[in-house]
């Protein structure tokens, strides 16, 4: 335990990373901000020294969930000691694709909201969700969907917003679905590798399509349809895909996982499998939590 540095954030002693993984690959390598059970603050302090980048999580849209100002100057003031940068997801509870009017036009506001406030970290990108509550339609309902989805997108672009700031996350229905959209509106991607492979899409296929516009990577394991889980629970052969297509890819990879061993044993797991693509690991018994 000795040669385990321990990081203490008020009266909490939290597991630090062993060795920094930052400037290693070719792309950034980052996290979550919420690896340990505490706010953003205290998680970015804590992952900093190690990363080169952090997923800054704002999945709720009520303001009281947001940082506040005060915060983020001290997130500007820690990305400058320790050469970090951040990208933004944005809150999950509000949806462009709703088929009520005045949701999509609260999500607009929402989301606009969060651009001005995070507008002084400078993102590398803002990854958006848009929801889809199907697996297959009848009749119109596909064309329906993707006419909400346009109609939430036009509103979002008319509030001055760049589109390709934003970055569309693949999720549980087809990206087919939404291609159309992307390309109309010149919008960024976000391949979530995870989301992929759990719904039994080709990851190869969607990063092959999508890799000039992809700003970045979700990277987590999956294990009896569970995601995000350590990478450690993926198969040999899904980590010798998941490395060809790193290996071509110079953007962001955010390990998204939430808890500290899951974060640990992926970065282990990636760091021996770019060095050694024949290595196997042995799985190792942790979980993760959504």
């Amino acid at each position: 335990m000795v040669n385990r540095l321990m990081g203490i954030l008020g009266f909490i002693m939290y597991p630090s990373l062993l060795k920094s993984y930052k400037n290693i690959y070719p792309f950034k390598i980052g996290a979550t901000s919420y690896i340990y059970p505490d706010h953003i603050i205290p998680n970015v302090k804590m992952l900093a020294p190690y990363l080169d980048e952090i997923e800054l999580l704002l999945f709720e849209s009520n303001p009281d969930s947001l940082p506040t100002m005060q915060q983020i100057k001290e997130l500007v003031l820690l990305a400058e000691q320790y050469d970090l940068s951040y990208n933004i997801h944005l809150p999950i509870d509000i949806s462009l694709t709703d088929k009520d009017p005045i949701a999509r036009s609260k999500a607009v506001t929402v989301i606009k909201r969060i651009f001005d406030l995070t507008y002084v970290l400078m993102p590398s990108t803002h990854t958006l969700h848009l929801p889809c509550d199907e697996t297959s339609f009848d009749g119109d309902g596909l064309k329906i969907w993707q006419d909400f989805a346009a109609d939430g997108i036009e509103k979002l672009m008319d509030t001055g917003i760049q589109s390709h700031a934003i970055s569309i996350e693949t999720l549980t229905y087809p990206f087919e679905w939404i291609e159309e959209i992307i390309k109309a509106y010149k919008l960024s991607v976000c391949i979530d590798i995870g989301h992929l492979l759990v719904n039994g899409f080709d990851v190869k296929k969607v990063f092959d399509k999508h890799s000039g516009n992809t700003l970045i990577i979700h990277l987590h394991g999956v294990e009896n349809k569970k995601d995000h889980v350590s990478l450690n629970r993926l198969s040999l052969e899904q980590m010798d895909q998941i490395i060809g297509i790193l290996k071509r890819y110079y953007g962001v990879v955010s390990l998204e996982v939430f808890s500290f061993d899951n974060l640990s044993t992926s970065l282990t797991v990636l760091e021996k499998h770019w060095k050694n693509p024949d290595t196997r690991l042995p799985l190792q018994g942790t979980s993760g939590q959504v």
